[in-house]
């Protein structure tokens, strides 16, 4: 998947290994040979009664199966992603996966799809927008016969200075230096305007956008497998598997090499007309398609790193917690996605304060990308917000029990997490609430009070994990 910088995702050299964006949660298991479909060396497998023509046919037809299903690109590539194996093993060997032992586990399988899956020979990757459709107020058409689709379309040739330009533009209201090949996609409200306010009003409790709807497993996994059958029926069985940050699977370097977009210096993959807001998903497959880096008529496959980011730093500058180390590597242990969504335990005490009053995962590399100003609206209304995630506070959240949050999170990633964890959270981003007056975001007495009552509500929580939080925020009581 693609969320802001995932821990728990693959990763070229040097960077973290990619689940992301992320967190992007996997379920790790590797994954036997193509069955019951057929495997690429069965005599069953159609690819043999294939001929180049039929091949290129049907990639073709994948591409258009793909975007009916709701999937902004779909690209192929080949299985060879051998140059990435040094940076992850360096990654690992530096322990900067943090308790995701997971991710050493499968070693270079996450580089190898056809020791992951026998018979592997392509990869189908594809992206899928999760901005909610709400946050994204209709888009205004500035000239003559345009349409907000193909001004979106237009986004595609835009460069990093028109991306800064408009970013520039938007953060000053004045919507008239707007370049007019974007024009399409200036948006009435800026989301991310809407996303920083509530990060600077400490009685907010903050949850990553992608994590606000319906679990992103469920909803890609359910179109990947409809593709995969799609595809089935017209050529007939075949050897594949879908994955959507449910193996090890390095999906940003398949999805570089099949041109979908290309990786940012916080390790999320973008593209310039869609910024980084979209999840990531993969077919492996057992037929030798045309890749979209041998097809002449596709000019980005391969993507590299940084293609578009220029001497841009934005997304390094703006980690809360320093954990974007180096241009595409992040220290997980220091990420707040990791902190607040892989990690078990207690939250280091000196990396408590930087989290702020964010719950559950972080999305601050992207709310300064430039190229998120191009953020594009989910197709499904699967990624709506939920239980009023997008408004919540801390002490309503906080207020939950267990069983209204196994109720409410129900068919939400962040069940995975579990109560405890959450309430952990919670208690910290509560502590820093208390202690926001240090800089300059006191909060006014009765909310103060609010906030108070509530963690001494919990100070005997049956969690040891809840009680030692909950005690640290009180501190500053």
């Amino acid at each position: 998947m693609n969320r802001s910088p995932s821990p728990s995702s693959s990763s070229p050299a040097p960077v973290l290994a990619d689940a992301a964006g992320s967190p992007r949660h996997p379920v790790q298991a590797v994954t036997p040979p193509c069955e019951p479909h057929a495997s690429a060396s069965s005599p069953a497998s159609p690819s043999a009664s294939l001929d180049a023509a039929a091949l290129a046919a049907l990639a073709t037809r994948i591409r258009t199966w793909g975007r009916e299903l709701g999937f902004s690109a779909v690209g192929i590539s080949d299985t060879d992603i051998s140059h990435a194996e040094a940076g992850l093993a360096a990654w690992l060997e530096a322990g900067c996966h943090g308790q995701m032992d997971y991710m050493a586990k499968h070693g270079m399988k996450r580089a190898r799809a056809a020791e992951l899956v026998v018979g592997t020979l392509r990869v189908i990757s594809v992206r899928m927008a999760y901005m909610p459709a709400a946050v994204v107020a209709p888009r205004v058409a500035k000239g003559p016969g345009k349409t907000g689709e193909t001004a979106s379309q237009d986004a595609g040739d835009a460069t990093l200075d028109d991306a800064l330009r408009l970013d520039a533009a938007a953060s000053r209201e004045d919507a008239e230096v707007l370049d007019a090949r974007a024009s399409g996609n200036d948006i009435a409200e800026d989301w991310r305007a809407r996303e920083r306010a509530r990060l600077d009003d400490p009685q907010a409790a903050v949850v990553s956008i992608y994590a606000r709807g319906r679990d992103y497993h469920k909803v890609l996994r359910a179109r990947l497998q409809q593709l995969a059958e799609r595809i089935e029926g017209e050529i007939g069985a075949y050897g594949y598997r879908v994955f959507t940050d449910s193996a090890p699977v390095l999906e940003v370097e398949f999805a570089q090499k099949a041109g979908i977009g290309w990786r940012g210096k916080h390790t999320l993959l973008l593209q310039r007309d869609a910024g980084s807001l979209f999840f990531l998903g993969e077919i492996y497959v057992d037929l030798p398609l045309p890749t979209d880096a041998d097809d002449p008529a596709i000019a980005d496959a391969p993507q590299t790193p940084g293609a578009h980011c220029g001497s841009c730093t934005r997304c390094i500058d703006a980690c809360p917690t320093g954990a974007i180390t180096a241009p595409y590597r992040v220290d997980a242990r220091r990420c707040i996605s990791y902190l607040t969504i892989e990690l078990r335990g207690s939250i280091p005490v000196e990396l408590r304060e930087l989290i702020g009053n964010r719950v559950y995962g972080c999305d601050d590399c992207q709310l300064v990308c430039p190229w998120n100003k191009f953020a594009q609206a989910a197709p499904v209304a699967d990624f709506d917000v939920r239980h009023g995630l997008d408004r919540a506070t801390l002490v309503e959240l906080f207020g939950w029990t267990a069983k209204q949050f196994d109720e409410r999170m129900q068919g939400s990633a962040i069940r995975r997490i579990g109560f405890e964890c959450w309430s952990r959270n919670i208690a910290v981003a509560m502590g820093n609430a208390l202690r926001a007056g240090r800089t300059g975001g006191a909060l006014d007495d009765p909310a103060r009070e609010a906030i108070v009552a509530a963690l001494r509500a919990r100070a005997d929580d049956e969690s040891e994990l809840v009680r030692e939080h909950v005690l640290w925020a009180l501190e500053a009581a």
